[in-house]
């Protein structure tokens, strides 16, 4: 059985791609072209995006934005060195942009998770000097913490990786949202393998909400990643999709329900459904990739 540790590898520290905050209002944005690419891309259409965003860099080079959101898609694709390309030339432009920094942050951590012995630990290192800049920039945007705590939920010592730190930053992440903090909480839970204590997260606002969409939600989660209380986990998603998706930033997707029911089925051995789950899943995001917002949702 997977830990959640195997579950949320390094490049998962980069979440909700399609839901990045703080986009910076360009020149390039009163062109056509580059509204269609971000339409695009907030749909999660994400080759597609690829594909549009880079016929626009080739008039484009030096665009800050083009190179965000090249470097962002490179990076769901698993491509570290075109990440890599587009966010070091985006950081050059404008250092003091925290969502870049994050995301040349994710770049480096994607390095770190296919390089060597040696090199990942520098990797690892720049890695979480770009998220602390990040976090520095703009303390209010939870993406930002949830990476650092991301980092330092999955990082060794030797990296940086820090447990007191973990906490602290699923401290800040309550202070900014509840609902959030109780995910971020529920989150190193999982991972310190206490499942008991990580579905207690949910449980008192159950008591009073019971259709609370976030809850019943991450009810499931915790049942997929723990293989605890499997049919609690599925009667709580199949009530998700009988709700309404909630709106904000970093929010699960119907794609996410899908999936989440998939790995139940799959713990509780019922094949058939599991794949009929995971088939939704891809119908609704062709480019759903669970592993890369598999801390947060």
């Amino acid at each position: 059985m997977k830990t959640h540790h195997e579950l949320i590898k390094w490049q998962v520290l980069a979440l909700a791609i399609g839901l990045y905050p703080g986009s910076r209002l360009g020149a390039e944005d009163l062109s056509l072209g580059f509204s269609a690419a971000r339409v695009l891309y907030e749909e999660r259409r994400y080759a597609e995006a690829r594909t549009a965003f880079g016929s626009l860099s080739r008039d484009q080079p030096n665009s800050v934005e083009l190179n965000f959101y090249l470097g962002r898609l490179a990076l769901w694709f698993d491509d570290e060195a075109d990440a890599m390309a587009h966010l070091e030339k985006a950081a050059r432009a404008l250092p003091d942009d925290a969502r870049v920094q994050n995301a040349l942050g994710d770049a480096c951590g994607l390095a770190a998770q296919k390089a060597g012995l040696l090199a990942k630990l520098g990797w690892a290192r720049k890695c979480l000097q770009a998220y602390r800049r990040a976090a520095a920039l703009a303390p209010a945007v939870a993406a930002y913490r949830w990476s650092l705590l991301g980092f330092h939920c999955i990082a060794p010592r030797i990296a940086g990786g820090s447990r007191d730190e973990a906490l602290a930053q699923a401290s800040e992440i309550a202070k900014l949202d509840p609902m959030d903090g109780r995910v971020a909480w529920a989150t190193l839970l999982l991972a310190e393998n206490k499942p008991a204590e990580a579905f207690a997260q949910f449980d008192e606002v159950l008591r009073e909400t019971p259709d609370d969409f976030l809850s019943l939600y991450h009810v499931g989660r915790c049942a997929a990643l723990s293989g605890q209380q499997l049919e609690r986990g599925v009667a709580a998603l199949e009530r998700c999709l009988r709700l309404s998706l909630p709106t904000g930033e970093g929010r699960p997707t119907w794609a996410n329900v899908h999936h989440r029911l998939s790995e139940i089925l799959a713990r509780k051995g019922d094949r058939t459904g599991a794949e009929a789950h995971g088939a939704a899943a891809r119908k609704i995001h062709p480019d759903f990739r669970a592993d890369k917002d598999a801390l947060r949702n």
